[in-house]
Order: structure tokens, then C-alpha cells, then sequence
């Protein structure tokens, strides 16, 4: 009996900045929820969660993997903010690399 190992899934991603696109869209939302307007808990969260990462160092979560978690939220932010810039960042993300 022959069994087939299904190929590795991130092998599509070869040659794309997908911690770079994801890195543009985080320091868009950083930049949005410095802002009162649209600071609030669930950003103080997300903020919390990506310094965390930084310190893990072990990529339990990073910034691509926050990104595409919360793609919804982050749309959502950018659309109220006006940020046209941001939500085509976040596009080029959800579609290379979530």
C-alpha cells in the first residue's frame, strides 16, 4: 500500500513577503489606534498580543498570523478611518497569504 503525504500548503508562498505585507498592515492599524477615535479594549488587546509575540520569539502568534486572524476587525477599522491605503494592504494580505 502506497500512502501519499499531501504537499506542504506553504509551498504557494514561495517568493511572497508575507511577513512584510503583513508587517505594512500592522503598523497601519498601530498607527489608526494611537488615535482615541479609534482606540479601544479590543485594540488594547491586539496591541498586547503583538508585544508578546515580539517577546516569545517562539511564533506561538506574530504578526501574520494576528493579521489574518482578525482580517474582519481590520477592515473594518480601516474602512471608518478612511485608510484606502491600508484596506488595499490588507486585500494584497488576505489574498497572498491568508
Amino acid at each position: 500500500m502506497t500512502v501519499t503525504v499531501p504537499p506542504d500548503r506553504y509551498v504557494s508562498f514561495a517568493g511572497i513577503d508575507c511577513d512584510g505585507n503583513a508587517r505594512i498592515v500592522v503598523e497601519h492599524v498601530l498607527a489608526l489606534i494611537q488615535q482615541p477615535a479609534f482606540s479601544n479594549g479590543f485594540w488594547d488587546r491586539f496591541r498586547l498580543r503583538l508585544a508578546e509575540a515580539g517577546r516569545l520569539g517562539a511564533r506561538k502568534s506574530d504578526e501574520l498570523c494576528l493579521a489574518c486572524s482578525h482580517t474582519y476587525y481590520i477592515e473594518e477599522l480601516f474602512e471608518d478611518a478612511g485608510d484606502d491605503i491600508g484596506l488595499a494592504a490588507l486585500r494584497r494580505l488576505e489574498d497572498e497569504c491568508c
